[in-house]
């Protein structure tokens, strides 16, 4: 009987994450209506909020394929509750990502779940471990995207349509650097396992600097505007255009005081 309560304990939803939910809820409805003095406010807490919770959901999605991949401790250390203060590094799963998207509007990836990969069985499980985090950005965009590929604009204030294209372009960001094959990644997780283990002893010391890689790279002018053509061609394929993002990045970044001909509710 105790077992069962404290194994219904380790999966109930935190009110943490609750709380998100409803700060995601109360400002969506804020932007939709217009009752913010200022949109830019209501988008910026809107979207932080919504992309606060997609991290909560990415780790998530890794810690749940853990669990049926065979590491029955994810429970325990908390990590099915959707609780962001449970992560080992909350810092790197929760804290620089939002920074990121403040300072610099891209979708940092996060990740500080730790997942007793010796109790998993089969390279299959294991890639779909690490696969299942970036795979849920990409449900989030799907989802956020909807009203533009379906055609369902009808309606729909322009400052929250421009919210929801920021955060399918936080989304996609997120998803396409997750899925990098650079060590310390998602991406390098999916294919670690299929890896020779003389490969994977010579790359396991440079893991912890994959993703300091990654943004150093992404610093080169010439790489940095490549991979914006990317992730606004996969979004022009969603049916965003390049003024909704723009301007949702605007209207977030209220602060610089550039966003009032994108406010046209």
């Amino acid at each position: 009987m105790t077992s069962t309560t404290s194994r219904h304990s380790d999966r109930r939803i935190s009110p943490v994450f609750l709380g998100i939910v409803a700060v995601t809820g109360v400002t969506g409805w804020a932007t939709w209506t217009g009752f913010a003095e200022n949109p830019g406010v209501a988008v910026f807490l809107f979207v932080t909020a919504a992309w606060v919770v997609s991290l909560c959901l990415h780790e998530y999605a890794h810690a749940r394929t853990a669990l049926h991949g065979g590491d029955i401790t994810v429970g325990a250390k908390g990590y099915l509750t959707l609780n962001p203060l449970k992560y080992t590094h909350a810092l790197l799963s929760i804290v620089l990502p939002v920074v990121f998207v403040i300072m610099g509007g891209i979708g940092l990836p996060g990740g500080a779940v730790f997942i007793e990969r010796n109790r998993i069985r089969g390279r299959w499980r294991h890639s779909l471990i690490s696969a299942a985090g970036p795979l849920t950005n990409v449900l989030f965009a799907v989802v956020c995207t909807a009203p533009f590929w379906l055609d369902a604009l009808d309606g729909v204030p322009a400052d929250f349509r421009f919210a929801l294209a920021f955060l399918a372009l936080l989304q996609v960001t997120a998803a396409i650097l997750n899925f990098l094959p650079v060590p310390g990644l998602d991406g390098y997780g999916v294919i670690e396992p299929w890896l020779p283990y003389s490969v994977k002893r010579q790359v396991e010391p440079f893991a912890p600097f994959g993703l300091l890689f990654v943004f150093a790279v992404l610093w080169v002018p010439a790489v940095n505007h490549a991979f914006f053509d990317v992730i606004d061609a996969v979004l022009r394929g969603l049916g965003i255009d390049d003024f909704s993002t723009y301007c949702g990045q605007e209207l977030y970044r209220f602060w610089q005081g550039d966003s009032e001909f994108c406010s046209v509710n």
